[in-house]
């Protein structure tokens, strides 16, 4: 038995495969003494464990010993092979298939050295040493400038600190395909914000203009800006309704596109649902 390689059962199951998956991923072969192909795929599991050197650790369950755990991972057949990365199972493949055909299931599953770093920068974000996250991101762009994943967590990062153009430069850079994506949209939504929102005014000169014109809706569209940048998402979006309230149609429906961006922005929750009612309240 390899050093990366585990006799796994159902006492420890829990603690090796689920917990230690949160660290590394973890491949759990379902194999059985009697199974031809069983006998076929082990070897070149636990070669390819020692090979990667702790990239993932190789669980090798009995099912015939551990019918239960069989049951519940839905195991069929065997040899059943399921990787397992932060608790859940990620892929899967059943049969004994050529090594060849085992590593591009295992590439799937290992993080790359771009996908290492990010881990490391969002260590560092998370310890408040974001010009440290920053530059280890542009590492990990250089090693992979094809994973756009860097790119939305540097772009969440310049946001944080207003830096609106370079982050718009970065956002501005992804594929079609994934400035489609929630998360995305999201920045893409606060980037929108938080550029309407640099006018030079503050909230005290803004909210005393309305209190002089409670119709100017040119300066209640930018306090909303201000307030919904600033994170104060329903004062912003009160200030939403009420534009729609004296006039829905100004600046070609301006107050409720302004609102479904919010919407974007937080992406669901109680707060969008509350104002998902008001919106269609004050539209009918």
């Amino acid at each position: 038995m390899g050093q990366y390689s585990f006799d796994v059962g159902r006492n420890d199951f829990q603690q090796v495969v689920i917990e230690g998956s949160r660290k590394v991923p973890v491949v759990v072969d379902f194999w059985a003494e009697w199974c031809g192909p069983c006998r076929m795929l082990k070897p070149i599991l636990e070669k390819l464990a020692d090979e990667y050197g702790g990239k993932f650790i190789l669980a090798k369950v009995n099912a015939d010993h551990n019918q239960e755990l069989a049951a519940q991972f839905g195991v069929r057949g065997i040899p059943s092979v399921k990787a397992v990365v932060n608790g859940q199972i990620v892929d899967e493949f059943s049969g004994a298939i050529p090594e060849a055909a085992v590593r591009q299931f295992l590439e799937r599953i290992i993080p790359s050295p771009a996908e290492e770093l990010r881990l490391k920068a969002a260590d560092l974000r998370a310890a408040g040493d974001t010009a440290g996250a920053l530059q280890v991101l542009a590492e990990a762009s250089k090693l992979d400038m094809a994973n756009e994943d860097v790119r939305l967590d540097a772009a969440e990062i310049l946001l944080d600190q207003g830096q609106t153009e370079e982050a718009g430069r970065l956002l501005d850079s992804l594929s079609p395909a994934t400035r489609g994506e929630a998360r995305a949209q999201k920045l893409v939504a606060r980037l929108t914000f938080a550029r309407s929102s640099d006018s030079g005014h503050d909230e005290q000169s803004l909210r005393a203009k309305i209190a002089a014109a409670p119709d100017d809706l040119p300066t209640r569209l930018e306090l909303a800006n201000l307030l919904i940048a600033a994170g104060r998402h329903a004062e912003g979006m009160d200030e939403l309704l009420e534009m729609i309230r004296l006039d829905r149609s100004w600046n070609e429906e301006a107050a409720r596109k302004t609102m479904l961006s919010v919407f974007n922005l937080l992406g669901g929750g109680p707060l969008v649902s509350e104002y998902r009612r008001k919106l269609a309240s004050a539209l009918n």
